[in-house]
């Protein structure tokens, strides 16, 4: 039950801020310093965890889905013990997408909104606020993220394409329209892209990249089956990268 007592210094928007942390037995208490009303405000917005003896900045993730959810289901499971890094709401624009069950039996907050409510209101930009999130993950998201919440998450936003882009990419190529491209056009190989989102379709810079072969009697179903499996092997240990890089 002894009391120490630990300053962090950190540097926050071109300034030296300061977390006096106070440690009672398995109990942390902390306040912040710093010169500037931003950075202050920025340092009672984080989160900490406490894990196995270490102090952890927490990053609050968000997944934005339109369908089914098992990228994003595969993406809860593999944070749910981070000691760094949490999903803490899952947003979609379909109010019968089968992710909303999946978020219910995850015990992940999640909300439904309009295609207008994002582009035409900060509806969605606020609830990010609220729930503090620091990225959001594009998981079969079909809509175009608007400039709002592109300027409040700067080089913050990772999205996965189901193909090796710049192929195949674009307003319109999602899901099975991509994969009956690929096999139309005779292709020997496709894969998943993984890319930071700018205000163009699929143009963001890429991350990470992998591919898996397309043979001559594979159908369309054939290529996504291998294509979901790239999906579900790479893209939570990318996202661990990128955000803790």
């Amino acid at each position: 039950s002894a009391t120490s007592d630990i300053t962090l210094k950190f540097l926050v928007v071109n300034e030296i801020c300061f977390i006096n942390l106070r440690c009672k037995g398995t109990n942390f208490f902390w306040k912040s310093h710093a010169f500037s009303h931003k950075n202050e405000e920025f340092l009672h917005k984080t989160h900490f965890n406490v894990h196995k003896n270490s102090l952890f900045l927490m990053v609050n993730i968000a997944i934005f889905a339109s369908g089914s959810g098992s990228n994003a289901e595969n993406i809860v499971r593999y944070f749910k013990s981070h000691p760094s890094i949490s999903v803490s709401l899952i947003l979609t624009n379909k109010a019968d997408a089968f992710v909303i069950e999946r978020a219910r039996k995850l015990d992940i907050p999640s909300m439904v909104f309009s295609k207008k409510e994002m582009n035409e209101t900060n509806l969605v930009l606020n609830l990010l606020k609220e729930n503090k999130i620091d990225w959001i993950i594009l998981a079969g998201f079909l809509l175009k993220v608007p400039d709002n919440i592109i300027a409040a998450f700067p080089d913050r936003i990772l999205n996965i394409h189901p193909a090796l882009l710049p192929k195949y990419g674009g307003k319109g190529m999602y899901g099975s329209r991509v994969h009956e491209a690929v096999v139309a056009a005779g292709e020997k190989e496709s894969g998943i892209t993984i890319h930071l989102v700018n205000d163009h379709y699929d143009e963001g810079q890429i991350v990470f990249q992998a591919s898996c072969p397309v043979l001559a009697s594979d159908s369309a179903d054939d290529v996504a089956a291998k294509v979901h499996a790239l999906e579900y092997e790479h893209f939570p240990r990318v996202i661990e990268d990128i955000i803790t890089r």
